[in-house]
């Protein structure tokens, strides 16, 4: 009799082992995709705060251009809507592509602006003006960098969400795919700058 209770014992013994083995795998699993979530939502936030800057700088923009352009209207009215626009959605990990599409459009207007300067050589040399224009060049590589970055983030998220055994935990708890940060249709093309 006490021979089958050692056993017994041994046999709940290495039950109680493997299901606290386990529990501790799955809740390190757990957490490495918690974590990597979180560092991709932080890179996420980093993009919005490079986008945002832009659009800080393009009302003092507006404003140096508008003193010299006083006929270009239209394309200072464009940069203004298409700021408000992209201003307007909120950047989160659902709607990476209207956020992307809106910038775009934003960018659009902006490098119509930017040109506007050629056609101005008083606002060519004006030291605000000049200023500006460096912020915000300084500002798209940041923007570019922080794109770069959160698409990094996002591929190392996505792989480990997906890799077995992963991908059955990673569904059990809700973790899904997420988007990166893609060129926007017709990217490939310089873009035509008219007025």
């Amino acid at each position: 009799m006490k021979k089958v209770y050692l056993i017994l014992l041994i046999i709940l013994a290495v039950i109680a082992v493997v299901i606290v083995t386990g529990a501790l795998w799955v809740k390190g699993m757990y957490n490495d995709m918690i974590t990597l979530e979180e560092e991709t939502t932080t890179e996420l936030a980093k993009v919005q705060s490079a986008y945002q800057r832009r659009a800080d700088l393009i009302p003092n923009l507006v404003e140096v251009v508008k003193g010299y352009a006083t006929h270009e209207k239209e394309t200072l009215e464009g940069v203004v809507s298409a700021r408000s626009k992209a201003t307007s959605i909120t950047l989160d990990a659902d709607n990476i592509k209207a956020y992307q599409q809106a910038q775009g459009e934003l960018s659009s207007a902006l490098s119509r602006l930017l040109a506007v300067h050629e056609a101005y050589p008083d606002l060519k040399a004006n030291e605000n003006f000049r200023e500006l224009q460096v912020q915000l060049e300084g500002t798209e590589n940041r923007i570019n960098e922080a794109r770069n970055k959160y698409n990094l983030a996002v591929q190392q998220y996505n792989i480990t969400i997906r890799r077995f055994p992963n991908n059955i935990f990673a569904g059990m708890f809700g973790f899904e795919k997420m988007d990166k940060f893609e060129a926007a249709a017709g990217a490939e093309k310089a873009p035509e700058v008219k007025f």
